[in-house]
């Protein structure tokens, strides 16, 4: 009985010396960040249970365009946008007969768009985000399973002749959940209308141009990057990967900051704010372990073995074929919107965009991201940036 005792005592030691071991390598391995550029961003916001990154994160960079161009802080109304962008994109799948998406997602030519035709309001124009349905947050749950199969029922309708009015009762629905667009509202003891007070913004809406990176259609020309939540079909420059990234890093480093839409579904995008583009061969070799053990590991502890490594996890070096490999067998997806405004390193010298999401203050750094420059040159879907922002060689290329 004793010997099994020490037994066991062994083991548990054991088992806390490695627990130990491996919190020392953690910790060891944990980025240190040093900031080289950083632009004045608004704060973070949380959009909740719902589909609207698009939403928060072009807000965002309209924001900070703001803050840019005027110095003055604004907390504009993502509420507005949707009520405006879920009825026009009903008005589009009808029209299709259905034969299109409905759905949360969007793109940030969905707020462009907003602010050019029907102008924008302030936070507090509206009730605050689920406020309406007593919530705290948005949570699109119970407000989109009213919405989806209105819609459905609308535009797969086998009548011959549809009558207007499934706007209006649209309209109810919106309304109900997100709150009434105003017509004309006070901010700062002055009366606005949606139009008046965007145009008091000290925004050029001409300026912003989206840019993007594939081989399928010809360099410096100009298409409508092909994803369901692109259903506006506005115009990307396609520029090669290389040129793509200048981009970025010309905008950031002059003071502009960049809406961002790509893919968070990777491995390397963890939840406590850091992403990399894993080299998965390279990764699993260092854990002693072979291919086919790493690819049954489920997510989770894939991301375990990424923490634990931290800023020492391998890197694939993005390739443009790469790219469109991904792009074509659905690897790389349009899942997620968010603001790139700062570049930072770390320790060993590597460089990371610094990346405000809209998922509150979550993670590591309170709601920001680092995102290596790997990660967002092979997962970049496309972007909204000022074209003042892009490099005078580049702008040429383009026409701009």
């Amino acid at each position: 009985m004793k010997k099994i005792l020490s037994l066991a005592l062994l083991t548990i030691m054991a088992l806390g010396a490695q627990a130990e071991e491996k919190k020392d390598s953690a910790a060891c391995n944990k980025p240190v960040f040093t900031t080289i550029k950083e632009n004045p961003i608004t704060s973070v916001k949380d959009q909740n249970r719902s589909g609207t990154c698009w939403d928060y994160s072009t807000i965002s960079y309209f924001e900070a365009e703001i803050l840019k161009a005027t110095g003055k802080t604004y907390d504009l109304c993502e509420s507005f946008v949707a009520n405006k962008t879920y009825l026009e994109r009903a008005i589009q799948v009808v029209r299709f007969h259905g034969d299109c998406q409905f759905a949360q997602g969007g793109s940030a030519e969905d707020v462009l768009h907003t602010l050019k035709v029907h102008g924008i309001v302030p936070e507090g124009a509206m009730p605050f985000p689920g406020s309406l349905y007593g919530d705290s947050l948005n949570n699109f749950n119970e407000f989109f399973s009213l919405l989806e199969p209105y819609v459905a029922a609308i535009s797969k309708s086998s009548a011959s002749k549809i009558s207007g009015q499934w706007k209006a009762g649209l309209q109810g629905i919106l309304d109900a959940y997100l709150g009434k667009c105003p017509e004309e509202f006070e901010y700062e003891g002055k009366k606005y209308t949606p139009k008046s007070f965007c145009a008091s913004l000290g925004l050029n809406l001409d300026d912003y141009v989206s840019i993007t990176s594939y081989t399928h259609h010809p360099f410096y020309s100009s298409f409508a990057v092909e994803v369901q939540d692109n259903w506006r079909f506005p115009l990307s420059y396609n520029l090669p990967m290389d040129e793509m990234m200048q981009v970025i890093d010309n905008a950031v480093n002059n003071g502009y900051t960049i809406a961002w839409g790509g893919d968070v579904s990777e491995d390397g995008f963890t939840r406590n704010g850091l992403a990399y583009a894993v080299d998965e061969k390279a990764t699993q070799s260092l854990r002693g372990s072979d291919m086919a053990r790493w690819l049954k590991l489920a997510p989770s502890k894939k991301r375990d073995v990424i923490d634990s490594l931290g800023c020492n996890v391998p890197e694939i070096i993005p390739t443009q074929e790469m790219r469109q490999e991904r792009f074509d067998n659905w690897q790389l997806t349009d899942d997620h919107g968010m603001l790139i405004y700062g570049i930072a390193k770390d320790q060993n010298g590597k460089e990371y965009y610094m990346v405000k999401n809209s998922w509150g203050e979550s993670g590591e750094y309170k709601g920001i991201w680092y995102m290596t420059k790997n990660y967002i040159a092979a997962n970049t879907m496309d972007f909204l940036v000022n074209k003042n922002a892009i490099p005078k060689n580049i702008r040429k290329k383009l026409g701009l």
